[in-house]
């Protein structure tokens, strides 16, 4: 089983995230992409995050229909915050027949140097790039783990979705409509 990982916040889950993850799992030689719910990302403020169970719930409420896609919540038992090197150590050690592929955005790749452990990662395990808005090109030597994919670029934010929110504007579209029903119930993000 080759499984893609895409961390994130989400913070809300929204349609980009959606499509981006579909669209890995279905064009490229992944069996399935596991979102993956980080409760603290070492790079993000935490004073505007729900809960990590709240985000749980609204991305498996956002891809129940989907059988290619997958939720996982294996950050929440461990220490926080979050490092990738740490999460794919621990999923290789749980699940040792399957291969884990990080998916990353173009963007965080000038970054990628300052994350704890990269050239583990791009030892044992391949990274997926896709293309973002508004990157800039990065000065990464030739790796063979890394391989470029050409995967529809999607400029959607969860701050302006939250931003929506707060200023009560329709956010339809934006998120699946099960989620904008969660987040309606909750009251969250106002």
């Amino acid at each position: 089983m080759k499984v893609g990982l895409l961390f994130g916040s989400f913070n809300p889950i929204h349609i980009g995230h959606l499509i981006l993850a579909n669209f890995m799992a279905t064009n490229t030689d992944l069996d399935t992409v596991w979102l993956v719910v980080s409760p603290q990302n070492p790079f993000k403020p935490s004073n505007t995050l729900l809960h990590e169970f709240d985000r749980l719930h609204m991305v498996s409420l956002a891809i129940a229909d989907n059988p290619v896609l997958g939720v996982s919540n294996i950050e929440f038992s461990m220490p926080k915050p979050s490092y990738t090197i740490d999460t794919l150590t621990y999923l290789q050690e749980k699940y040792p027949s399957y291969e884990f592929v990080l998916l990353m955005g173009e963007d965080n790749l000038p970054l990628f140097p300052k994350w704890k452990n990269y050239e583990s990662i791009l030892q044992y395990h391949k990274v997926y790039v896709y293309p973002r808005s508004g990157s800039i090109t990065t000065e990464l030597p030739e790796m063979p783990n890394v391989s470029f994919v050409k995967a529809p670029i999607l400029d959607i934010s969860a701050t302006f979705i939250r931003q929506c929110i707060k200023e009560e504007k329709s956010i339809k579209y934006l998120v699946p409509d099960e989620v904008a029903e969660y987040i309606k119930v909750h009251k969250l993000y106002i």
